[in-house]
């Protein structure tokens, strides 16, 4: 027979049965990380126990919050938007806390609007993601309540903007290539004036400097971010410098056209030229024949990480600058077994 109850169970229910504080019960069912495994464990089974159910209409009035978070982006469709909206809308709905999602779709006066429609709903804060990783306007110091910037960098030094970290991606994308004992690196990229296409030239500079090791033709190639643009320029770089024996790509999708020009003229992949691509984004990587080495930018996590300092600002902790999540590489067929 279950528990029969006949009043409403408490925090304080929960906390007796679990024979810790309340102070310690609220951390734990708020998944703070104060709290140790064990004792959240604990908590969590003492609640299940009493059918707890956290009255988030009370918790709010105490707290004079309203457990809802602005979230503004500038491209709902695009690549990086979703997987780093899931991870930030995963990570406050472990919270209990509530998402107003609002697309300005790149339009000043919308974002105005969205600003000020969601301030007016009191938002306890507000995430912003960013269409690209380049620096975007800061919505000023008269924001009432917290901002984090994801995936674009705010103008304003006292921001806090949480962005992926394309020169250490690049770095592992070329020292995984030297590693293979690949010497003749060449290099494929988006457009120039991408901010992530600069960031990760200067670190394969950085790191074939280091290696004693030249760029095949002397410069990035930069063109788009497409499977045409890699296909054509992997032609070009083939026919100019046959001696290439690896080939860095932009994107996972400049790489899936890498590979397929490699094999149009004869070449094995990744026997004669190994490629590394950019994103792993699964239609192009793992999709590719063969599969793409690549670089995972975490963007789940991103998003995860960016609720997280938007949580410790709604504290008092807030912090500004820039943090830079480290990439990972995913190791598959095109450089050699995985």
């Amino acid at each position: 027979m279950g528990r029969k109850r006949s009043t409403a169970v408490t925090l304080t229910d929960v906390a007796r049965l679990a024979g810790v504080s309340v102070a310690t019960a609220s951390k734990a069912l708020n998944a703070r990380a104060e709290v140790a495994p064990d004792t959240r464990q604990r908590v969590i089974q003492a609640a299940d126990q009493l059918s707890f159910q956290p009255n988030v209409l009370a918790r709010g009035l105490i707290s004079g919050r309203t457990r809802t978070i602005g979230l503004l982006t500038d491209e709902l469709g695009g690549r990086f938007s979703i997987p780093i909206l899931l991870g930030a809308e995963n990570a406050l709905a472990n919270e209990q806390m509530s998402v107003l999602l609002c697309d300005a779709r790149g339009d000043a006066i919308r974002r105005r609007h969205y600003i000020q429609t969601l301030l007016a709903r009191q938002v306890d804060g507000f995430i912003v993601l960013g269409d690209s990783n380049d620096v975007r306007p800061s919505l000023g110091k008269d924001i009432p309540v917290p901002v984090v910037y994801v995936y674009g960098q705010s103008t304003d030094p006292n921001d806090l903007s949480v962005l992926a970290d394309d020169e250490n991606g690049a770095r592992l994308a070329v020292e995984h290539l030297i590693a293979l004992r690949r010497k003749r690196i060449g290099h494929i990229t988006g457009p120039q004036s991408y901010r992530a296409a600069r960031d990760r030239v200067v670190a394969l500079r950085s790191v074939l400097a280091e290696h004693d090791l030249p760029l095949v033709g002397g410069e990035p190639m930069y063109g788009d971010w497409s499977q045409r643009w890699g296909r054509h320029a992997t032609r070009a770089l083939v026919n100019a410098h046959p001696e290439v024996d690896a080939i860095f790509c932009g994107n996972d999708q400049i790489a899936s056209g890498c590979a397929q020009a490699l094999l149009d003229l004869g070449r094995r992949v990744p026997e004669d030229v190994a490629i590394v691509g950019y994103d792993n984004w699964a239609e192009f990587a793992a999709d590719c024949r063969p599969p793409l080495t690549t670089v995972d930018l975490n963007l789940e996590q991103l998003g995860a990480t960016a609720v997280m300092h938007l949580f410790a600002a709604l504290d008092g902790v807030a912090s500004t600058g820039v943090i830079r999540q480290p990439c990972r590489l995913v190791v598959r067929e095109s450089t050699g077994p995985a």
